[in-house]
Parts: C-alpha cells; structure tokens; sequence
C-alpha cells in the first residue's frame, strides 16, 4: 500500500506486464487502504470478516462429493515481512527481520483460515478460537468425520489439546526438546548410535511413554512418540505429543506417516 502509488508507475513493470503504451500508469490508484470491516464507509470497499470466514470453511466442504471418513487440519504460523513503518509490526528472532505472524489452518491444499496477527505474539494465540469455528462449521455438515490436527511445537499448549480431547478432535503436534526428555530417550539413542558406527547411515529407533509436565502445566499424562535419531555422528532426537492411540498408529508409523 505505501509503496502503490510509485510502482503503478514503474516502466519495468510496465514491460514485464506487456503494457505498450508507457505513458498510462500500470493500475488505477491504490484502494489497499480501503478495506474496512462492516457497515458503510464512503469511497471504501466494505468486508464481513464473518462472511469471508465461512466462505473458507464452505469452499472446501463443497469440493467433496461425499463426506470423508477424516480429515487432517494443519495450523501453521509463518512471517510477512514489513518493509516500512506498518501499525502492529514487530521483530522477530527467529524470522530475523520485521514481520507478522498470520496464522494458517489449510486441509490439503485448501485454506480454511488466514488471520492477521503482529509478530510478538505466541505462535498459537487465537488459535483454539479459529479451531471452534471452524470445527463447529464441519460438523454441522459432516457430524461422523474424525478430525486431526497437525502443528509444531508452537501448539503444544495445555490449554489447546484439553479442548480437542474434550471434543472428539486428535492431535501431533512437535513437542519441544529438553534434558528430561533426552534422558527417557538415552538408551534408544544409545541404540541408534551402535546401529550408526556400524553402517555410517543415518539410524533411527522409535519409542514412546506417558509424559506428565514436572511444572504441572499439563492437566494429565499424554502420550509422546520419540525418533532417536543417530545422523553424520550426531544425535538427534525428536518428539511429538499425540492423542492418537497406539493401537492404530504403534509409534514409527505416527511420526513417519
């Protein structure tokens, strides 16, 4: 939006866009900045945020033919980056640069949630509120289907996985590593590496248990699948939490599939 009203101007864009008469700028002047949420606004292009909501949901209900047996959502929280002196823009360390931090639900390659958020947030905030959403939006059209969720540690949040096991919805999500976890995992590793130093390959055995927080930020014991892996002469261990029950995904197949 800041940057519009010279690039509709610009004559390599101009060319790359095929336009032969250079003279005539590329576009009509900048309306980004007219998108405003709800009632009437003079001169501005009016949304429903609640609207484009369900239309995500919606989009991708409709491209089945029939109801699935299950479904898998994915959260996924990824920078944009900021350029000028945008409102709400913030650093992030682990991006490396000014940013936001939206977040993603997609099923497949259908997206059913894109929302703004600024980059000093935690990677899960407003999450379980898209999830409600958009798992009471499925339901009431498809009340059978086994929904699961997919996301990084950054979901690993009590809060979260006690609304989705109170509510018939699974969950993998990665589970950030830390000594205790090292420890309940040292002879698998011990393993990984014998198998290592004798084949120079990368070695993985795969372990699970119940795991309960020592700070108690988990309300219970869940179950965590590890990969000890042993790669280039290097550990490297890996871990979800699941409420997936073993009898149907025993442990290597969870983490691999």
């Amino acid at each position: 939006m800041n940057d519009h009203e010279q690039l509709r101007q610009d004559p390599v864009l101009k060319l790359l866009a095929g336009q032969e008469d250079l003279e005539q700028p590329l576009a009509g002047k900048s309306t980004l900045n007219r998108l405003e949420p709800g009632g009437r606004h003079a001169g501005k292009i009016t949304f429903w945020k609640q609207g484009i909501d369900e239309l995500l949901v919606n989009v991708f209900i409709e491209a089945h033919a029939a109801a699935p047996d299950q479904i898998v959502l994915g959260l996924d929280p990824t920078d944009v980056a900021s350029h000028g002196d945008q409102e709400g823009r913030f650093f992030h360390g682990y991006y490396d640069h000014y940013c936001y931090l939206p977040l993603y639900v997609f099923s497949g390659e259908h997206l059913l949630c894109a929302r703004l958020r600024c980059a000093h947030t935690d990677a899960s905030a407003g999450s379980l509120t898209e999830i409600q959403r958009i798992v009471e939006q499925i339901r009431r059209h498809w009340p059978l289907v086994r929904i699961t969720l997919r996301g990084d540690s950054g979901f690993c949040r009590d809060e979260l996985m006690n609304w989705y096991e109170n509510h018939r919805v699974d969950y993998v999500f990665g589970f950030a590593r830390n000594q205790r976890l090292r420890s309940l995992v040292a002879d698998a590793l011990g393993q990984a590496a014998r198998q290592w130093e004798q084949t120079h390959q990368p070695a993985r055995v795969f372990v699970e248990f119940l795991y309960q927080t020592v700070s108690g930020s988990w309300s219970r014991p869940r179950r965590v699948v590890a990969k000890a892996e042993h790669i280039a002469g290097k550990e490297n261990p890996r871990y979800v939490v699941t409420s997936l029950p073993a009898e149907a995904w025993p442990a290597q197949k969870l983490y691999e599939e």
